[in-house]
């Protein structure tokens, strides 16, 4: 009970009242429609689980209006090494690269040099020959020919029939013949991750069904065939430069090494080992699916540009209208909607241009609104944005086991319970 109490109120003690840190205006609670001890459940959230030892620590920023209405950091950046985690603290992003990616194509389509219906395969030609794998009752593989090519379209919304390996939310035979997330960056370069990815079957027909996988690497280096640039300078230059994200890297400096979260060595569920491998293995392409790295604070100002339609500070990232459709359900009837099964708490919810959208009432089990966009990494970091409440919400935590899914739900659970109005 007494490191419970020592917990609560070292975690209370953490707020935003450091200036130069706040990444967005800064507002009291109530001005903003939130109850101040609402909010204090979150205080008292992360104070009960890093006491437990379920997490290290963990930053949570909660902007409403476009004014930051909580910023605070909990427990520890390295628990191994007792050092307190800062407000600054840098995370592995994982999938919530993903997004920022999608943006930066984006901006490419504003300028008229990658339509959605472009063919991933008039910049990669191997895209063309891919065949489906159709699974056979003696445990061979058919070889259909793809019925439709690969589009740019597919590979924002996950429809290219690309997975990654590895992968308890899907039910694919083909799950083995797939490298893990990351393992293409750590092991070669964009060109060496075409030429794998290429020679592996397509688990479904394109534009048929909603599998998660590398869509959006191969999206990434769409953008740097079209660009003529790496990935994180078409990035620093276009998105993450403009809107003074200052630590989004896919490769942290020494100075930057120095603040990244860290996992427990174990699995506090599991007992087994954990780790999460881009902290000490240096990537060799610029994936865009899962290997960038930020803070909370350079994501809040993301998430925010999004909420805005495109727009933070006066720097315009992208036009309102393609927002609006990058945040639209792009999984129409005649797709199959496997969203839910990534994340458990995600029914109700399609998927747009590498965000999930909510886009019925009821249904998810976490309070929201139709028209919240969201996606989450795999090490612990979640954001969700929801338009009619305009709320933008970032965390970041290093739990890269299935706590990190218990989480993102009880944040969810406590930011829309704090909210009084």
């Amino acid at each position: 009970m007494k490191k419970l109490i020592v917990a609560a109120a070292f975690a209370a003690g953490i707020a935003f009242d450091i200036a130069h840190a706040a990444p967005l205006p800064e507002t009291k609670p109530d001005q903003a429609g939130f109850s101040q001890k609402g909010l204090a459940r979150l205080d008292d959230f992360f104070a009960r689980e890093i006491a437990a030892k379920r997490v290290p620590g963990a930053v949570v920023a909660i902007a409403r209006d476009g004014k930051l209405v909580y910023y605070k950091a909990y427990g520890q950046l390295d628990a191994a090494k007792g050092t307190p985690m800062p407000l600054d603290a840098v995370f592995a992003l994982a999938s919530m690269t993903k997004p920022m990616a999608a943006v930066a194509g984006l901006t490419l389509m504003e300028q008229g040099r990658l339509p959605l219906q472009a063919k991933a395969a008039d910049y990669y030609p191997g895209f063309a020959d891919m065949k489906v794998g159709v699974p056979q009752p003696d445990g061979s593989l058919k070889m259909d020919p793809q019925a439709s090519p690969i589009f740019i379209h597919d590979l924002y919304r996950h429809t290219s029939g690309l997975m990654y390996g590895g992968r308890p939310d899907s039910t694919s035979a083909l799950m083995r013949l797939y490298p893990e997330g990351t393992a293409p960056a750590r092991e070669g370069d964009t060109q060496a991750f075409i030429d794998r990815i290429t020679k592996l079957p397509l688990v479904h027909q394109p534009s048929t069904e909603f599998e998660y996988g590398f869509s959006i690497d191969v999206l990434g280096a769409v953008v740097e065939k079209v660009s003529g640039q790496r990935l994180g300078d078409y990035l620093s230059a276009n998105v993450w430069g403009p809107l003074g994200m200052k630590d989004a890297t896919f490769h942290p400096s020494d100075a930057q090494r120095a603040r990244l979260a860290r996992p427990f060595a174990d699995d506090p569920l599991t007992g087994k080992p954990q780790a999460i491998s881009l902290l000490d293995t240096p990537t060799k392409f610029d994936c865009g699916g899962a290997c960038s790295f930020a803070s909370v604070g350079d994501y809040l100002r993301f998430g925010q540009m999004l909420l805005n339609g495109g727009e933070l500070d006066g720097k315009r990232i992208l036009s309102p209208k393609t927002v609006h459709l990058m945040t639209s359900n792009h999984l129409g009837p005649e797709i199959k909607n496997n969203v839910a099964n990534v994340e458990p708490h995600r029914g109700g919810f399609g998927f747009g241009l590498a965000v999930a959208v909510r886009t019925s009432e009821g249904l998810s089990s976490v309070p929201g609104n139709p028209g919240e966009f969201t996606w989450n990494g795999a090490y612990g970091t979640q954001f969700f944005c929801d338009p009619k409440e305009r709320l933008v919400v970032v965390v970041g935590t290093a739990a890269p086991g299935e706590l990190r899914k218990y989480y993102r739900e009880n944040v969810q659970d406590i930011v829309y319970g704090a909210m009084v109005k």
